[in-house]
């Protein structure tokens, strides 16, 4: 398609708001049936002639049943991102879960079907958004080897089931994205990898992935949770597999957090994902770090997490 079309399609709104430091443009990125995809892009003001900056496609957070890509909380962290020299883009992707969270007396293995649905069209949607920044890198002064993905609870889920994808070669990733394409990070707040069948493995070495996670999250695991032939692994399982191996990773464990985790640290940990940015995607350092956080005082919470912990924690069930 030709690059004026695109721009007929693109709904070209920029502008400043009160407080913002960023300028926005909305693009339409793809169409699933009657559902229409869009991304917002955040640059700084003066980013023209600059060198190609490395780019976040960040992904938002909702249970997959709601949640919107320009929530207002989320705008100053992206403007801390752009601040710093990264572009920003944040996606729209099909809520799987919208229509399951409305019914009830759905069985475990009912709601589970729904799940596995909507992991995968998250991440189907989060991989054509990816290649349509990709397709675009020179003329948004984009640097392709530099894309980072950065997601929030289910976006967070997303991102990191994507890089899973990418290193088992699921949901045919070799067609969506250019061959050889690597994301160079992969940051969630509060996310887990789901996996089908079997035990979670690495058939190549995955980005380096950043891991925020609450040890008392009722709403995804921090550990595991096993239910039939699937698992849910969250950052206690994941490090253990990638520590074995000796791939890089920076886990940052708050005890007796909860999901809070998936939001906060868009306020509270944002030179910490700074920091990572800058060693193990810009100068590629190949760290394990293990860092932990626990408020003196703090009372101890369950730290038990089950199927319907989910469903509940999530649908309020």
């Amino acid at each position: 398609m030709k690059k004026s079309i695109f721009f007929v399609l693109a709904v070209l709104v920029c502008w400043n708001v009160q407080g913002q430091t960023s300028v926005k443009s909305t693009w339409q990125f793809a169409v699933r049936g009657s559902e229409t995809l869009y991304l917002d892009r955040y640059v700084s003001a003066d980013s023209v002639g600059k060198e190609p900056s490395p780019c976040v496609i960040f992904v938002f957070g909702g249970a997959f049943a709601r949640g919107s890509r320009d929530v207002p909380k989320y705008i100053p962290y992206f403007d801390y991102l752009v601040d710093n020299g990264y572009t920003v883009v944040s996606i729209d992707y099909r809520l799987g879960l919208k229509e399951a969270s409305q019914q009830q007396g759905l069985s475990e293995e009912e709601f589970a079907k729904y799940f596995i649905n909507a992991v995968d069209m998250a991440v189907e949607d989060l991989l054509d958004a990816t290649r349509f920044v990709l397709d675009r890198a020179e003329e948004w002064n984009i640097d392709p080897a530099h894309i980072v993905t950065n997601g929030s609870s289910a976006g967070a889920v997303t991102v990191l089931q994507a890089e899973y994808a990418i290193c088992n070669n699921l949901y045919n990733v070799s067609q969506k994205l250019p061959a050889g394409f690597r994301y160079a990070g992969v940051i969630s707040f509060a996310g887990a990898i789901f996996v089908p069948q079997g035990d979670l493995q690495w058939n190549i070495q995955p980005a380096p992935l950043m891991l925020l996670h609450g040890d008392a999250d009722l709403q995804v695991p921090y550990d595991k949770l096993v239910f039939g032939p699937m698992g849910f692994y969250g950052p206690g399982t994941i490090t253990g597999t990638l520590k074995e191996k000796e791939y890089p990773y920076y886990f940052y464990k708050f005890i007796d957090y909860g999901h809070e985790i998936a939001s906060d640290p868009m306020q509270q940990n944002m030179e910490d994902v700074l920091w990572f940015l800058h060693t193990f995607v810009r100068d590629q350092k190949n760290y394990q770090i293990y860092k932990e956080q626990k408020e003196i005082g703090r009372p101890v919470r369950a730290k038990d997490f089950g199927f319907m912990d989910y469903v509940k924690g999530n649908f309020d069930r």
